[in-house]
């Protein structure tokens, strides 16, 4: 039998044997669902984030995929915010080489204002598309050179300062920008990536990092070796701060848990293989079209780097994980799949992961 989440205890918090979690949504957009609903799911989700516990919740960029509505970070973290009273929101991440570097500082500046305290700002070099929308991005002029990604950050944590940036002019003149007038605080930027290049410009810069381990997988322990090893502390005086990323369901029961990871294993199994993107299925679409066994073997071996199971087992595995590691916090992505029947204005799989890795039991339907 299936099963639907409980009721959030508002203050209940997670589990201490594991790190501070947060959560990564890329608003999956499923079968039969509109964008509008798919939003929906999403701010509902925040808002349960906040009543369990959890420490921050990022929105994703991505463009012109038919399974991901998280296009725009800025919107969104703007809605999450008004919808919640404690957890702290942003973006995981702006995809910087898509964006002029000053209306990006303008929007999360503008966004402190909102939420004063609450605002990251993940920053990612990755472009977050495919070749023609990246070409489309170019015609409009809102990209910025990629080559130039370390100087754009530089602008950014000038520009979002109370202080902002000063620029130079040849003559010797001297002219202010600022991203808003007169600002109180500033949004707290990470750097994101999945490479040794991100992990040593974390370091560099002095900057808290972000491994993309739900992406990639490969490389983590390298990564957070040369960023560890490489840091050099900025004004802030500030240590080196690391989290990763993981995917993850849990459910009541483990056959349960297997189920909900397939329609987005699926998924990936479609982006390895040049298959054409669709909405997210739901269960019973995976299982009623089996894949080739070249997509099939893609699947098992995205599974193994997975966190799914039950929710006592998902939190042995991240506490397990967390310790090799020796990170500060995993931001998870709930890949849970819905089943046919499931409310499309709301995410039951997703929520009941998040309340059962917090620690809240979910009840029989």
């Amino acid at each position: 039998m299936r099963n639907t989440p409980t009721p959030c205890r508002v203050g209940a918090g997670v589990n201490d044997a594991i790190p501070s979690l947060s959560v990564l949504d890329l608003v999956p957009v499923r079968a039969g669902q509109s964008s509008a609903q798919a939003v929906a799911a999403s701010l509902d989700l925040v808002e349960r984030a906040d009543r369990l516990g959890y420490r921050r919740y990022w929105f994703a960029e991505h463009h012109n995929m038919p399974a991901v509505a998280s296009t725009t970070p800025p919107v969104l973290i703007a809605a999450a915010a008004a919808r919640t009273a404690r957890i702290r929101v942003g973006s995981g991440g702006v995809m910087l080489p898509n964006h002029s570097p000053l209306i990006v500082a303008e929007q999360f500046a503008a966004l402190e204002a909102l939420a004063p305290g609450r605002i990251d700002l993940g920053i990612g070099r990755a472009p977050g598309s495919d070749p023609v929308i990246t070409q489309l991005l170019h015609r409009s002029g809102a990209t910025s050179d990629v080559s130039r990604f370390p100087d754009h950050v530089t602008d950014i944590l000038a520009l979002t300062s109370p202080d902002g940036a000063t620029v130079r002019f040849t003559s010797g003149t001297e002219y202010q920008v600022k991203a808003t007038p007169l600002a109180s605080g500033m949004p707290q930027v990470w750097l994101l990536g999945s490479s040794d290049y991100s992990a040593q410009l974390a370091a560099s810069f002095g900057l808290p990092y972000v491994f993309a381990n739900h992406f990639s997988g490969e490389g983590l322990e390298h990564a957070l070796r040369l960023y560890r090893d490489q840091f050099q502390p900025n004004d802030s005086g500030e240590g080196p701060r690391t989290f990763v990323t993981a995917n993850v369901v849990a459910a009541p029961t483990a056959e349960e848990a297997e189920e909900r990871a397939l329609p987005q294993l699926r998924m990936m199994a479609r982006l390895r293989t040049n298959r054409p993107l669709v909405p997210l299925e739901t269960v019973e679409q995976a299982k009623a079209d089996p894949f080739d066994a070249m997509a099939e073997s893609i699947m098992a071996s995205t599974r193994q780097k997975w966190f799914v199971g039950t929710g006592d087992d998902v939190r042995a595995q991240l506490a397990e994980f967390a310790a090799r590691y020796d990170v500060d916090e995993i931001m998870l992505s709930p890949v849970a799949g819905a089943y046919d029947g499931e409310p499309l204005d709301s995410a039951d799989g997703r929520a009941q992961t998040l309340e059962l890795v917090a620690g809240v039991a979910a009840v029989a339907a």
